[in-house]
């Protein structure tokens, strides 16, 4: 009986695993980047997008849908081309990835966290 009780704990515990924590980001050093998308990805467990910024390409964290949603930012303010002021924290190991606290769009700031 035992052994039954172990698989739903280890099938809740993967997707756990597997998504990577806020604390791989170095909040101590806050950026803040204007510029304009060139990829959005509307998903969850959070939207993402990529960006040149520094002549680099980055990715963004964004929020997860529901919450982008709830906030007002729409897809269409993020769209590929359009400018964005996003704030935000650099990983800590040096890949190019921010995680974005807030972002200006479509002459509106929102708070993502």
């Amino acid at each position: 009986m035992m052994r039954y009780a172990i698989v739903p704990a280890l099938l809740i515990a993967a997707p756990v695993a597997a998504h990577h924590g806020w604390s791989s980001y170095d909040e101590s050093k806050p950026l803040t980047v204007s510029g304009t998308f060139t990829k959005v990805s509307w998903s969850n467990p959070h939207g993402t997008a990529e960006m040149t910024w520094n002549k680099q390409p980055w990715t963004i964290v964004l929020a997860p849908t529901q919450r982008m949603d709830a906030r007002g930012l729409t897809q269409a303010m993020i769209a590929p081309g359009k400018q964005v002021m996003l704030v935000g924290y650099a990983r800590r190991d040096g890949t190019r990835e921010m995680r974005i606290e807030r972002i200006a769009a479509g002459g509106q700031t929102i708070e993502l966290r």
